[in-house]
């Protein structure tokens, strides 16, 4: 009897903590998604700092890192983590998890923490952040991104980018090149917001999946386009 009692308690025990973790889990998703909605709607309130919005219109998919921490590349090991939607059929998709790991840009940034966006430019590039892993600059070009309201001031080099990359470091908006950086889906946390049986290509390009009520302030920051 005792056993059996001592047996129960062991299996509450394990359900109580599978629970606490996933609670953990989900404040901390719900918070990278409250942090990377607002770093759009930030973007965007100032007009002549803000993502040309020729350029914005034109990307096929949109990926926001919010509160990347200079640490984490000093130290290796980890990562920064944001939101990535694709456009399908004039709208966007429901947001997945992605990672960025450490290039050899991390220890030159010189600023504490930094809020990164990438434009995925072409359907090229699209496919290649749908792999396992893709590195940036090796196997996805990749440019620094013109900052104003009008693309016209574009390099070619930029025009012909895959990757349009932005960082935002203490107000300042500005291109940065985040060349040797490696992007993958955060398998964790989309398992957490989706279930293990949906793969991120689904997510984003089938448009059969809604994106989950924590995800609205990022869906919302998405279709507020930029200010012309």
């Amino acid at each position: 009897m005792r056993a059996a009692w001592i047996g129960t308690m062991v299996g509450l025990s394990l359900i109580v903590t599978t629970i606490d973790i996933r609670a953990e889990s989900s404040t901390k998703e719900g918070k990278r998604i409250a942090e990377a909605a607002a770093v759009l709607k930030e973007i965007h309130a100032v007009p002549d700092k803000d993502i040309p919005r020729d350029l914005w219109d034109k990307a096929e998919c949109v990926l926001v890192i919010p509160s990347l921490k200079k640490a984490a590349f000093v130290f290796g090991g980890e990562y920064g983590k944001g939101l990535m939607s694709c456009r399908e059929n004039g709208n966007w998709s429901a947001p997945i998890f992605m990672e960025l790991g450490k290039g050899s840009w991390g220890l030159q940034i010189g600023a504490q923490s930094i809020d990164l966006v990438l434009l995925v430019m072409n359907r090229s590039g699209v496919e290649k952040m749908l792999r396992n892993k893709v590195s940036l600059g090796a196997e996805a070009s990749i440019a620094g991104g013109p900052v104003g309201r009008d693309a016209r001031a574009a390099t070619d080099a930029q025009l012909q980018a895959e990757i349009l990359s932005y960082s935002r470091t203490q107000g300042l908006f500005a291109g940065i090149n985040l060349s040797g950086g490696v992007l993958r889906s955060d398998e964790d946390d989309n398992q957490d917001l989706y279930g293990p049986n949906v793969a991120p290509k689904d997510v984003l390009m089938s448009g059969t999946i809604a994106p989950p009520a924590v995800a609205q302030p990022f869906m919302d920051a998405l279709a507020r386009a930029p200010r012309r």
